[in-house]
Protein backbone atom coordinates (compact mmCIF):
# COMPACT_ATOMS: atom_id res chain seq x y z
CA UNK A 1 0.00 0.00 0.00
CA UNK A 2 1.33 3.44 -0.96
CA UNK A 3 0.57 6.36 1.34
CA UNK A 4 0.85 10.12 0.87
CA UNK A 5 -0.01 10.84 4.52
CA UNK A 6 2.31 9.78 7.34
CA UNK A 7 -0.65 9.01 9.63
CA UNK A 8 -1.94 6.36 7.19
CA UNK A 9 1.59 5.01 6.64
CA UNK A 10 2.11 4.74 10.42
CA UNK A 11 -1.16 2.82 10.84
CA UNK A 12 -0.07 0.31 8.18
CA UNK A 13 3.35 -0.47 9.73
CA UNK A 14 4.03 -3.71 11.59
CA UNK A 15 5.47 -3.26 15.11
CA UNK A 16 9.18 -3.64 15.89
CA UNK A 17 10.38 -3.74 12.30
CA UNK A 18 13.01 -1.43 10.83
CA UNK A 19 12.21 1.02 8.04
CA UNK A 20 14.15 1.64 4.86
CA UNK A 21 14.59 5.15 3.45
CA UNK A 22 15.26 5.83 -0.23
CA UNK A 23 16.66 8.89 -1.95
CA UNK A 24 15.63 8.11 -5.53
CA UNK A 25 17.72 9.85 -8.16
CA UNK A 26 18.27 9.55 -11.90
CA UNK A 27 21.67 7.84 -11.53
CA UNK A 28 21.63 6.44 -8.01
CA UNK A 29 19.36 5.39 -5.16
CA UNK A 30 20.60 6.27 -1.69
CA UNK A 31 19.55 3.67 0.89
CA UNK A 32 19.24 4.11 4.64
CA UNK A 33 17.75 1.88 7.33
CA UNK A 34 16.50 2.45 10.85
CA UNK A 35 16.85 0.36 13.96
CA UNK A 36 13.86 -1.77 15.04
CA UNK A 37 12.81 0.91 17.55
CA UNK A 38 12.67 3.40 14.64
CA UNK A 39 14.72 6.02 16.41
CA UNK A 40 17.90 6.36 14.32
CA UNK A 41 18.46 6.30 10.55
CA UNK A 42 21.79 5.22 9.07
CA UNK A 43 22.90 5.37 5.45
CA UNK A 44 24.04 1.95 4.27
CA UNK A 45 24.42 1.88 0.49
CA UNK A 46 24.23 3.74 -2.79
CA UNK A 47 22.69 1.66 -5.56
CA UNK A 48 23.92 2.63 -9.03
CA UNK A 49 20.84 2.69 -11.27
CA UNK A 50 20.82 0.31 -14.21
CA UNK A 51 17.43 -1.15 -15.09
CA UNK A 52 14.35 -1.32 -12.89
CA UNK A 53 14.61 -5.09 -12.38
CA UNK A 54 18.23 -4.85 -11.18
CA UNK A 55 17.61 -1.75 -9.04
CA UNK A 56 14.48 -3.22 -7.47
CA UNK A 57 16.17 -6.60 -7.04
CA UNK A 58 18.86 -5.03 -4.88
CA UNK A 59 16.27 -3.13 -2.81
CA UNK A 60 14.27 -6.33 -2.30
CA UNK A 61 17.47 -8.09 -1.16
CA UNK A 62 18.14 -5.36 1.40
CA UNK A 63 14.52 -5.28 2.59
CA UNK A 64 14.35 -9.04 3.06
CA UNK A 65 17.83 -9.34 4.58
CA UNK A 66 17.14 -6.65 7.17
CA UNK A 67 13.51 -7.63 7.84
CA UNK A 68 12.24 -4.21 6.80
CA UNK A 69 8.65 -3.34 7.78
CA UNK A 70 8.10 -0.31 5.52
CA UNK A 71 9.74 2.04 3.05
CA UNK A 72 9.99 5.83 3.15
CA UNK A 73 10.71 7.37 -0.25
CA UNK A 74 11.84 10.93 -0.61
CA UNK A 75 9.41 12.82 -2.85
CA UNK A 76 11.19 15.60 -4.76
CA UNK A 77 8.68 18.43 -4.74
CA UNK A 78 9.35 21.81 -6.31
CA UNK A 79 10.05 24.66 -3.91
CA UNK A 80 6.43 25.85 -4.31
CA UNK A 81 5.19 22.42 -3.22
CA UNK A 82 4.04 21.29 -6.65
CA UNK A 83 5.17 18.03 -8.23
CA UNK A 84 7.19 17.89 -11.42
CA UNK A 85 8.62 15.10 -13.59
CA UNK A 86 11.04 13.86 -10.89
CA UNK A 87 8.18 13.40 -8.42
CA UNK A 88 6.17 11.57 -11.07
CA UNK A 89 9.06 9.16 -11.77
CA UNK A 90 9.49 8.60 -8.02
CA UNK A 91 5.79 7.73 -7.72
CA UNK A 92 6.06 5.38 -10.73
CA UNK A 93 9.08 3.64 -9.18
CA UNK A 94 7.14 3.24 -5.89
CA UNK A 95 4.16 1.71 -7.75
CA UNK A 96 6.43 -0.77 -9.53
CA UNK A 97 8.35 -1.59 -6.35
CA UNK A 98 5.09 -2.19 -4.45
CA UNK A 99 4.34 -5.03 -6.87
CA UNK A 100 7.53 -6.79 -5.73
CA UNK A 101 7.46 -6.02 -2.01
CA UNK A 102 4.36 -6.36 0.14
CA UNK A 103 5.39 -3.44 2.36
CA UNK A 104 3.77 -0.09 3.10
CA UNK A 105 5.46 2.74 1.21
CA UNK A 106 5.22 6.32 2.45
CA UNK A 107 6.41 9.53 0.81
CA UNK A 108 8.42 12.17 2.63
CA UNK A 109 8.98 15.69 1.27
CA UNK A 110 12.67 15.66 0.45
CA UNK A 111 13.14 19.31 -0.50
CA UNK A 112 16.70 20.33 0.34
CA UNK A 113 17.67 16.91 1.76
CA UNK A 114 20.68 16.61 -0.55
CA UNK A 115 21.72 20.16 0.35
CA UNK A 116 21.51 19.27 4.05
CA UNK A 117 23.45 16.04 3.47
CA UNK A 118 26.15 17.87 1.52
CA UNK A 119 26.41 20.52 4.26
CA UNK A 120 26.74 17.83 6.97
CA UNK A 121 29.48 16.10 4.99
CA UNK A 122 31.32 19.40 4.49
CA UNK A 123 31.09 20.17 8.21
CA UNK A 124 32.52 16.70 8.91
CA UNK A 125 35.46 17.67 6.67
CA UNK A 126 34.73 14.80 4.27
CA UNK A 127 36.88 14.72 1.13
CA UNK A 128 35.26 15.56 -2.18
CA UNK A 129 35.68 11.99 -3.48
CA UNK A 130 34.14 10.50 -0.33
CA UNK A 131 31.26 13.03 -0.41
CA UNK A 132 30.43 11.94 -3.96
CA UNK A 133 30.34 8.31 -2.79
CA UNK A 134 28.09 8.79 0.23
CA UNK A 135 25.94 11.90 -0.36
CA UNK A 136 22.96 9.87 -1.63
CA UNK A 137 22.91 7.50 1.34
CA UNK A 138 23.35 10.43 3.73
CA UNK A 139 20.40 12.14 1.98
CA UNK A 140 18.40 8.89 2.37
CA UNK A 141 19.24 8.88 6.10
CA UNK A 142 18.18 12.53 6.35
CA UNK A 143 14.84 11.70 4.65
CA UNK A 144 14.29 8.63 6.82
CA UNK A 145 15.21 10.47 10.03
CA UNK A 146 12.67 13.19 9.24
CA UNK A 147 9.99 10.53 8.77
CA UNK A 148 11.05 8.69 11.96
CA UNK A 149 10.81 11.91 13.96
CA UNK A 150 7.35 12.54 12.53
CA UNK A 151 6.25 8.96 13.28
CA UNK A 152 7.18 9.35 16.97
CA UNK A 153 4.84 12.35 17.19
CA UNK A 154 2.00 10.33 15.58
CA UNK A 155 2.20 7.21 17.71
Amino acid sequence: MIHDRMEEFAADLPPMRALMGLDFGTKTIGVAVSDRMRSVASGIETVRRKKFTQDAGRLVEIAEGREIGGIVMGLPRNMDGSEGPRAQSTRAFARNLSRLLDLPIGFWDERLSTVAAERALLEADTSRARRAEVVDQVAAAYILQGALDRLTRIG
